[in-house]
């Protein structure tokens, strides 16, 4: 083989993307991955786009689309211009720069526990040394030996679906300002919200330490358009574009103007009412669900915003060895091990309830509910 570069020694495959594949098999029962549903896609009338836009454009973004942003940002109390606006190929991107910015083999990176699996992916390939970050006391152990980075996503956490309070969120920014930790916010299910819970970016609270905030529109209008952004500390923005540049030179040009046309449409607010009633209607529905197939075999508690449960089940049962059963039986899901950053056993389910619909849903909990069943009585 080729000589190679070291990074890929851990260069390893997503297994939610593997298992998306596998979700394509007909009659498959999907809870693995954080689809959103089909139903709460964008349905403008749009008019022919700019013939311009045919044509290479800015790395930014597009003007109006950054200032848009910018506006919105503004209103959560966030210190962003439309010049510190980036547009993104997709939130993911947003990881993958930053982790090309500040992560060399050795830096640490504290993450919760359990954490975005992709992040990890991105951040483990290149060289990340991952510390869990608690909650209660961010600092931690900071003093001695501060990490390069700290990533988040305290609203509606993926993968458990949890909040972060107010006195959490204002923890950590004290201790990215006290300790000068990057603080990197990855924030693309606020909008997403069922219950009323604290969702002020912790990035708006930081006062002296450099930050990323990022969100996308995968979840609000469409992910096959691949549109995200973020805005960070006018220290690291402009390195941020020129690794953007470095990458693809600019975001699709069409998707930013569609997702502009959603950003001005006068009926945005009323479809974002109607989307979160979609998931509000949908995650009760599971919930219920979940209670006539795994009551008394696992614990969790109804997310109040986003698009997953995270269940934990009772006993000795294996998730990985469950997933194996269940594939057998037409129904995927992803063990909770993928999202420990340290690595060991995981007792967790993440579930995905806005994809399927009910009766699917209904049919897949009650195949877990039986092998569960079965594993106890063997």
């Amino acid at each position: 083989m080729a000589r190679l570069s070291i990074r890929t020694a851990d260069l390893h495959a997503s297994p939610v993307r593997e298992m998306l594949s596998v979700s394509q098999r007909p009659g498959m029962i999907s809870f693995a991955g954080g689809l959103p549903s089909p139903d709460s896609f964008a349905g403008l009338e749009l008019p022919p786009p700019p013939g311009e836009l045919l044509q290479y454009g800015p790395t930014e973004g597009e003007p109006e689309l950054r200032a848009k942003i910018a506006e919105q940002l503004a209103g959560l109390g966030i210190d962003s211009a439309p010049d510190r606006v980036l547009i993104l190929s997709g939130s993911q991107q947003g990881i993958d720069l930053v982790g090309k910015l500040v992560v060399d083999a050795g830096s640490g990176v504290a993450v919760e526990s359990p954490a975005y699996l992709a992040a990890l992916q991105v951040f483990r390939f290149f060289g990340a040394r991952f510390e869990i970050l608690d909650r209660a006391n961010p600092g931690a152990g900071w003093a001695q030996a501060a990490p390069a980075l700290a990533y988040v996503t305290p609203t509606f956490q993926n993968p458990t679906g949890g909040c972060w309070s107010a006195d959490e969120r204002r923890a950590l920014a004290q201790a990215c300002d006290a300790h000068d930790v990057i603080l990197f916010e990855d924030d693309p299910y606020r909008d997403l919200v069922y219950e009323p819970c604290e969702r002020r970016p912790v990035c708006a609270q930081v006062k002296t330490a450099s930050w990323v905030y990022q969100g996308s529109f995968s979840k609000t209008v469409a992910p096959g358009l691949r549109l995200g952004f973020l805005t960070a500390s006018e220290d690291i923005f402009p390195l941020l574009v020129r690794l953007k540049q470095a990458a693809d030179l600019h975001t699709n040009r069409l998707s930013q103007w569609m997702v502009l046309q959603y950003l001005n449409d006068p009926d945005r607010d009323a479809r974002m009412a109607r989307i979160a009633a979609l998931y509000r209607g949908k995650r009760d529905v599971f919930a219920q669900a979940l209670e006539r197939h795994l009551g008394g075999l696992a614990t969790w508690s109804t997310p109040p915003g986003g698009l997953f449960f995270w269940v934990t089940l009772n006993g000795a049962v294996s998730p990985e060895a469950l997933l194996k059963r269940a594939l057998e039986r037409g129904v995927l899901f992803t063990p909770g091990s993928h999202f420990l950053a340290q690595g060991g056993a995981c007792q967790a389910l993440r579930l995905n309830f806005s994809l399927a619909a009910p009766e699917a849903a209904e049919r897949g909990l009650a195949i877990l509910g039986e092998l569960l069943r079965e594993e106890a009585g063997g």
